[in-house]
């Protein structure tokens, strides 16, 4: 039998515990009938609470947040709503990074998928067209979405997954060695490059990038900013999607900018090969020995925590002529197994983790915006100068649900080849092959 732990305090809450396993798996559980001894007299006394009968519903909830202090309001989220539907049980497991979507789809394809499980825009497109997401435009909560996310959301008016978050890309600014060396923030292209010149002189690489994200969100907000202005990237993302025009044409001209980092020394090759985005790579600008980085907007905090005494500030990709570009995702997307045996208790736990004060909570903690209508903006300073923008819809959608090929594993694959030395004409040609080979199989 389940019970509820009942603390010292005069109010009580479920346990989370940690298990062991091959990634970390926290388990919102009520485990283990508790007694407590009450009084401060002589013996004590023992008071038995009743079991409480076993959930009616048990919910396996999968996902890639497994940093300490993400899980910790996941815990929150799982707890109150386990407090408010006591015949609900949900466990949460996670794994970091591509081992998480590796897990997902092995999972997803053995029959053995989670009820509930984070997906980003290359794994929805797959389980959506393999008809193993459940359709969730039936929450209450879906009016409360922007209309820009609903946009992303919606499928020909059905919806497979929500997000939690609207995660954003920046380039990190070490201001005191900036301000060290007479430079000033750059918010175009031809002031980043003469600060980079400047760096380079003096013997130092200046733009610490991950094997990920750093050079496929700075070539994707280039190449596509355009588009997005003139309202034009349905339009151009559905001949790509019909294979009549060419994705590597498209994001030539972003991933020239990138290359020419590289071959410029901006960028140092071999070390940003072997680092991981988001970890390494803030280790690395932690250090205080280079004056930019290319990452997640969400890791401010924990670049702060790394190092509290560096001054810093996160800002928009200045990639442009004549200004920046916001690279943002719909992220944290959560969807529901549709061959769960719960689905119905899987639906109501995500509506309510996409109510509006539990999606305020979670992107915040994250360093994200919300997904919501009125959300208000993350409070982290160090991400302020990305909010205006966002505001403006001076964005990129990194990864837009109308593109229907698998934009973010290809061109995260395209910066390990240009990282490892091959040159782009090559490397663009084999992203239309590949991009090719995704529409022969759908």
């Amino acid at each position: 039998m389940l019970c509820k732990y009942m603390l010292s305090s005069p109010g009580k809450t479920f346990c989370m515990k940690k298990k062991g396993i091959k990634g970390k798996k926290w388990i919102a559980a009520v485990l283990l009938p508790v007694f407590l001894t009450a009084g401060c007299g002589s013996q004590g006394k023992v008071e038995t609470y009743p079991d409480i009968a076993e959930p009616e519903a048990q919910i396996t909830f999968f996902g890639n947040k497994y940093e300490p202090e993400n899980v910790v309001v996941i815990e929150e989220i799982l707890t109150s709503f386990m407090e408010e539907n006591p015949d609900i049980y949900i466990s949460y497991e996670s794994l970091k990074g591509n081992d998480y979507y590796d897990a997902l789809m092995k999972r997803m394809k053995t029959g053995n998928g989670d009820d509930i499980f984070m997906v980003n825009h290359d794994t929805a497109l797959q389980l959506e067209e393999e008809g193993k997401l459940c359709e969730l435009s039936g929450l209450s909560t879906i009016p409360d979405f922007t209309v820009r996310i609903l946009d992303q959301m919606s499928d020909e008016g059905e919806i497979y997954w929500v997000p939690t978050t609207v995660s954003a890309f920046g380039l990190y600014c070490n201001l005191a060695l900036l301000e060290e060396n007479d430079q000033k923030v750059p918010e175009t292209l031809p002031e980043w490059e003469t600060v980079c010149d400047y760096f380079t002189d003096m013997g130092i690489t200046p733009v610490i990038a991950n094997n990920d994200i750093s050079l496929k969100t700075l070539a994707i907000g280039r190449s596509f900013y355009c588009l997005y202005q003139e309202g034009s990237q349905k339009e151009v993302f559905g001949r790509i999607n019909r294979g009549e025009e060419s994705l590597g044409e498209y994001l030539k001209d972003g991933f020239s900018v990138a290359e020419a980092f590289l071959k410029k020394g901006y960028i140092n090759s071999e070390e940003a090969l072997a680092t991981k985005k988001t970890s390494e790579d803030l280790e690395l600008f932690a250090q205080g020995n280079a004056p930019f980085m290319l990452t997640g907007g969400w890791a401010a905090d924990r670049v702060k925590a790394m190092a509290p005494e560096l001054r810093f500030t996160v800002v928009p990709y200045p990639v442009l002529e004549q200004g920046s570009v916001l690279v943002i995702n719909a992220d944290t997307r959560i969807a529901v197994n549709e061959d769960s045996r719960y689905k119905e208790e899987a639906k109501k736990f995500v509506e309510y983790f996409t109510g509006q004060e539990n999606i305020r909570k979670f992107a915040d903690n994250q360093c994200s915006f919300s997904p919501l209508t009125g959300g208000a903006p993350a409070s982290s300073k160090e991400i302020q100068p990305l909010i205006d923008m966002y505001q403006e819809e001076r964005t990129v959608i990194g990864a837009d649900s109308d593109l229907k090929v698998p934009i973010w594993d290809l061109t995260a694959e395209c910066a390990v080849k240009l990282l490892s030395g091959e040159e782009l004409p090559e490397v663009l040609e084999w992203l239309d092959e590949q991009a090719e080979a995704g529409e022969a199989g759908r």
